[in-house]
């Protein structure tokens, strides 16, 4: 039985000046707080949604910062610490918010796209007053088996075809 652990976010948000499109997520995996970047686990599908909506590779971190930057997009994530059991969104608890405001106030934020609902519910309750506009869409976590590859894809097209 695993045990709760109190986790932080181990590594910085991931934007540029001209960075138009936030994409926030949860919290960390296990496996992107071991490699300190964005959606590490290998059956996360982020990045193979990223691949099929922007038509470049993110295989390599390189090839993944390339296709963040040439379009336009920031990472991070609503939490920067809590208690967590692994990498379950469903166990979080006792958590603190990561400083948004920031991001937004250093680049063109015009969207913020929330990755999963654990995303989504902490943002609405500690950001009401971010004035940009926001959608929720799918997590593109393997935990997310009621969301095809297909359809992940799909959602992140209509939000995103302003932005294409």
């Amino acid at each position: 039985m695993s045990e709760y652990l109190h986790c932080y976010h181990s590594f910085d948000a991931y934007y540029q000046h001209d960075s138009q499109i936030l994409i926030l997520g949860s919290f960390p995996s296990v496996r992107s707080r071991k490699d300190s970047f964005y959606y590490a686990h290998p059956n996360n599908r982020f990045w193979k949604v990223l691949e099929q909506v922007y038509h470049m590779p993110c295989l390599s971190l390189e090839d993944k910062k390339k296709c963040l930057k040439t379009n336009k997009i920031a990472l991070y994530d609503v939490i920067d610490e809590c208690d967590i059991k692994n990498s379950s969104d469903s166990s979080i608890r006792n958590i603190k918010v990561c400083d948004i405001y920031k991001i937004i106030n250093n680049s063109s934020i015009k969207i913020i796209i929330l990755n999963g609902k654990t995303a989504y519910k902490y943002f609405i309750k500690y950001f009401k007053d971010i004035d940009i506009p926001y959608y929720l869409l799918p997590s593109t976590s393997s935990a997310n088996a009621s969301c095809d590859l297909n359809t992940l894809i799909l959602n992140f097209k209509a939000i995103l075809a302003n932005y294409l």
